[in-house]
């Protein structure tokens, strides 16, 4: 995949229109408005006037959906189908714990959950981060509320897994979905972000029997007495690399139904994502370093 280079393109969540097309592209036109992601091994970036791409990475974009939405929204849920739909199979009556809800990502993947009719729970990290979930509203026509519990950790006085397992009735929840875990002990850990994170013990404990925790974290160590508890709750861990859709042919239609269902759902305003304003280009620099630096709350999106 060419990875090992010194410099890597950036920016690939892309929304535009067709130029030209090819003599053998048989899904678009000129003038088509189009959305997708660039794949790991191309060499250009997002952040140029004109893109190279092959037609199976890109779906159309649905007429009233806004280009600023569609490029920030793209990404986020991918990762919400890929954790929601193929790594832990989320269904009506499932009880989902979406780590940092207030996240770009965290907020696709309660509405994701939510739609699907499962009950959400949520944490937050800041005072501003439970005011906001609070106020997420369902859909119009849609009883169910969006969240049924926000748990706010900011203090770090607050056990996650023993408010989980008190709003399950001590079934313990079906799904996680972390946002990064603490591996080892509070004094261990460098920046209060990571302080705030749960245990990788929380998270196992607060687990169902059969329960699915899809991780973020890469690093992810298990030690035997971790595994022996999965292994007697029956409960499975998998990693969340939405990359992976692009390494293999065979998933390309899976890949592409997904692109196309999130579009739709924005455009049906399931979707609310978590975005601020528009970026010019000369911009495009300060707002990766704020990414970087793991600054950003909202998503942020180049507009040309």
């Amino acid at each position: 995949m060419k990875m090992k280079k010194e410099f890597l393109p950036i920016g690939r969540e892309i929304a535009g229109v067709v130029l030209e097309v090819g003599s053998k592209v048989s899904f678009f036109q000129p003038d088509d408005e189009v959305v997708g992601i660039l794949p790991l091994d191309l060499e250009e970036s997002g952040l140029c006037e004109v893109a190279l791409v092959h037609e199976h990475y890109l779906v159309h974009k649905p007429e009233k959906v806004p280009w600023v939405e569609a490029a920030g929204t793209v990404r986020d849920g991918l990762r919400a189908y890929t954790a929601l739909h193929y790594l832990s199979h989320v269904s009506p009556g499932k009880t989902v714990l979406v780590m940092d809800g207030a996240s770009p990502f965290g907020t696709i993947a309660i509405q994701l959950a939510q739609h699907r009719g499962a009950k959400v729970i949520s944490t937050a990290y800041s005072l501003e981060d439970k005011q906001y979930l609070e106020r997420l509203r369902p859909p119009v026509g849609t009883r169910q509320p969006l969240i049924a519990r926000v748990i706010d950790v900011s203090n770090g006085k607050i056990d996650v897994a023993e408010s989980c397992l008190e709003e399950t009735g001590g079934l313990g929840v079906d799904i996680v979905l972390d946002a990064g875990v603490r591996l080892y002990s509070k004094d261990d850990e460098s920046t209060l972000k990571q302080q705030l994170l749960p245990h990788k013990h929380d998270i196992i404990t607060l687990l169902s029997v059969g329960g699915h925790w899809v991780t973020t974290e890469k690093n992810l160590q298990l030690d035997p007495p971790d595994s022996n508890c999965l292994f007697l709750k029956g409960a499975t861990v998998s990693f969340l690399n939405d990359e992976v859709w692009n390494l293999s042919n065979v998933q390309q239609g899976k890949y592409l139904c997904i692109l196309e269902d999130v579009m739709e759902k924005l455009s049906n305003s399931i979707f609310r994502p978590q975005l601020d304003e528009p970026v010019p280009l000369y911009e495009a620099k300060v707002s990766m370093e704020i990414v970087q630096k793991n600054q950003a709350r909202k998503r942020q999106v180049i507009q040309f």
